[in-house]
């Protein structure tokens, strides 16, 4: 019974934050883009361009457009990725056909980056909660695949160039310089949303004062993985030992401590870091850090 209303709670916690995302793709759309004929990237600038040339129903042209890709998504995630996102996208088409937002405000410069805002935001809510609202992800993920040349971010960035480039023939100089501005602010709030004013980044340490290192961070609170490796060719020299090599996980906040405790117990410490996109698990301790 506890495993079952867990599972509820999830499922609808998931649903909430879809439904809290619609609300903001929405406004982003119709309370600052429409207006001042501004488009955002992906699908839904592919739907915004057609519906400024031809004059069709944006709401219509969203799910239709959507559509090829939500199927790809079925074949390549499953059925409840693709239940959730068929649910979002006929949600956002619902809420531009149905739902009245204030236009507000006609500046050119607020309307491309609140617009890009409330947009980025809404597109970072649905994915937290399982879905998409833009089918343009999932096109990058299977196309980055066929060509094993592209990353997905490499798919995405060339998708919008021909995107903003049409856009150039179609609504303008202006409009289009304007829209890659939304774009990039859409991004950014994306980023924001999935990974945090707390991006976690990921430090390895390679010193022959192993165990003094692993102390020092844990009594600084943080949750520690010790490896054990061997030394190879380096500014040492061809040095065969044994090392324990350090694995911690902190936000982008707590570096500088940890690597100045790190340098003051060995100054040669060999310390690496990069980005971690989350954590789950681990051990716990005062900011819930591995």
């Amino acid at each position: 019974m506890k495993i079952r209303l867990t599972k509820l709670r999830q499922i609808c916690g998931s649903y909430i934050l879809i439904l809290m995302g619609i609300l903001s793709a929405g406004m982003g759309v119709k309370g600052f883009l429409l207006s001042s004929r501004f488009i955002d990237g992906g699908v839904t600038g592919i739907s915004m361009l057609i519906a400024e040339i031809t004059g069709a129903p944006l709401s219509i042209l969203i799910f239709v457009i959507n559509i090829p890709f939500l199927l790809l998504g079925y074949k390549r995630l499953g059925m409840s990725f693709a239940v959730k996102s068929m649910a979002s996208i006929a949600g956002l088409s619902l809420c531009l056909a149905l739902v009245q937002f204030p236009d507000v405000t006609h500046d050119k410069l607020l309307t491309a980056v609140f617009g890009g805002f409330f947009i980025g935001v809404g597109i970072g809510l649905a994915i937290k909660g399982g879905a998409v609202l833009d089918g343009t992800e999932i096109a990058a993920l299977l196309l980055s695949k066929q060509t094993q040349l592209l990353k997905v971010s490499d798919v995405i960035l060339l998708l919008n160039v021909i995107i903003f480039t049409m856009a150039l023939f179609f609504l303008g100089v202006e409009s289009a310089l304007y829209s890659i501005l939304t774009y990039l602010s859409a991004s950014k709030m994306v980023d924001f949303i999935l990974n945090g004013i707390e991006q976690y980044t990921g430090i390895t340490v390679v010193s022959i004062k192993g165990e003094a290192i692993r102390s020092a961070i844990t009594k600084m609170g943080r949750g520690v993985t010790v490896y054990e490796g061997k030394s190879g060719y380096g500014k040492d020299g061809h040095v065969n030992d044994t090392r324990d090599i350090i694995f911690t996980v902190a936000t982008r906040f707590e570096i500088p401590a940890i690597k100045r405790a790190i340098l003051n117990i060995d100054p040669a410490a060999f310390i690496v870091q990069h980005s971690v996109d989350d954590t789950t698990g681990g051990l716990i301790k005062r900011k819930g850090l591995h």
